[in-house]
């Protein structure tokens, strides 16, 4: 989403449109082409950054609208780790008290707990480290929303919370975060399932994204298309290992746009 369709506007602490994002939306939707709308923040809950896209003028509903808690939630509950601690703010957590998950908070003494997972979590302390280490010790999996340094913003880059929380767990405890956000196959197969396709669909399906670690990634693990935007993270003159190279690079989605409507 930011980077690829919007940029996070601090003004308003909405979404300000991308050039030509909303008309490719609307030419999907009265095509009747399903998509989806995935990103992978976790400081809101789904249907608040829903609301914040409508407010830019995108024609995105609720559902179309995921983020990692979302592929999080059901993979959490499909694994039957069902105690999850969260180091991470209430709509990071939401997706999974919606769920019917039982979340224990960043720094909430607890027993039992099967997971803990990091995400948007700016007030990340001491206390919640200690909780988070503590619970990983005593054999929960470390599981996690996204596990790159940076997101687009109209700013430049900015450092997203959950790497940098997940260095300092694996640093003190060894386990390795399981990615459950973009790029992971979970999050694509999470994808597929509210857009009501079968796996098998993966071939026919085009991922476009501006960040060759996320979404260039999961699209060509997946065998889908990949299209790469020069609007975020990605540069036009990018050298990039193959597993992370689009299909084709845009310099922004007029081309796309051009195409969906036959042009």
């Amino acid at each position: 989403m930011d980077g690829t369709i919007a940029l996070g506007d601090s003004k308003s602490g909405g979404h300000r449109a991308l050039p030509y994002a909303i008309a490719v939306l609307e030419t999907l939707k009265a095509a009747g082409t399903p998509f989806v709308v995935f990103t992978n923040g976790t400081a809101k809950p789904p249907a608040a950054y829903a609301q914040s896209l409508r407010n830019a003028g995108f024609p995105v509903e609720d559902r179309q609208m995921l983020t990692p808690s979302s592929s999080a939630a059901i993979w959490l509950a499909k694994t039957g780790l069902t105690k999850v601690r969260v180091l991470g703010n209430a709509g990071c957590a939401a997706p999974l008290i919606d769920a019917g998950l039982e979340v224990v908070g960043p720094s909430e003494a607890a027993e039992g707990v099967q997971a803990v997972y990091t995400g948007w979590f700016r007030e990340f302390d001491f206390d919640a480290l200690e909780a988070g280490c503590h619970s990983l010790w005593n054999g929960a999996r470390l599981v996690t929303a996204s596990n790159v340094p940076f997101f687009a913003t109209e700013n430049g880059r900015a450092i997203g919370a959950s790497y940098p929380i997940n260095a300092m767990l694996t640093a003190m405890t060894r386990k390795r975060p399981r990615i459950l956000g973009k790029p992971s196959r979970v999050a694509f197969e999470t994808a597929l399932g509210v857009m009501g396709l079968p796996r098998s669909a993966a071939k026919h399906m085009v991922v476009v994204g501006d960040d060759p670690a996320l979404e260039m990634r999961m699209a060509n693990d997946a065998g889908a298309l990949s299209v790469g935007l020069a609007t975020g993270v990605m540069s036009v003159d990018a050298d990039l290992p193959e597993h992370s190279r689009p299909s084709c690079l845009l310099a922004d989605l007029e081309p796309l746009l051009t195409t969906l409507r036959g042009g």
